[in-house]
């Protein structure tokens, strides 16, 4: 199914999606004032996965995603009241295999626009696992040397919170 999810994810159109009436409302884009768009209509999460050997687990988003092609977090839409800190470890489970019995977060980082939001839940992984991909969101999943994931081209958002949360990471990890 990999190959598949591969082939899927190189697309310049997303895979086949249910009708609305079957999505999850938060399924949805969030219009800024100046039409700027953001994903989740709830808003959005995404798990920062930090392994002491290995470093932060990437992942390179599908060509048909919203600034695909770039490297980020797995993360996505949070569902209807559902926690930040859940909808990160349900997406990263769904788009990387992240098993959450193997997560410890260690703190949460929330981008507030008041009218959308999106919180990077930053955790480390108590042991080494290889990621797999569950869906065609990602081109392909890698552990990246912390001093290495600024030398990929990130998702903008990403780029512009890794440098603190980098910063907040060497703090935990001490």
């Amino acid at each position: 199914m990999t190959e598949e999810f591969k082939r899927l994810a190189a697309q310049n159109a997303p895979p086949h999606m249910p009708p609305a009436h079957l999505r999850d409302p938060g399924d949805n884009w969030v219009y800024a004032p100046d039409g700027t768009k953001y994903w989740g209509a709830f808003g959005a999460s995404g798990l920062l996965l930090w392994h002491p050997d290995h470093g932060i687990l990437l992942q390179h988003r599908a060509t048909w995603s919203h600034n695909g092609g770039t490297w980020a977090l797995p993360g996505g839409a949070r569902r209807q009241h559902e926690s930040a800190q859940d909808a990160a470890l349900r997406e990263a489970a769904e788009e990387a295999g992240v098993p959450g019995n193997l997560v410890t977060v260690l703190f949460v980082s929330v981008f507030d626009l008041e009218y959308w939001s999106y919180t990077t839940v930053v955790a480390r992984a108590e042991e080494h696992f290889v990621p797999v991909m569950g869906d065609a969101e990602s081109l392909e999943l890698e552990w990246v040397a912390v001093d290495e994931v600024s030398t990929r081209d990130l998702h903008p958002g990403f780029a512009s919170s890794w440098p603190a949360l980098r910063e907040r990471l060497i703090e935990f990890a001490g």
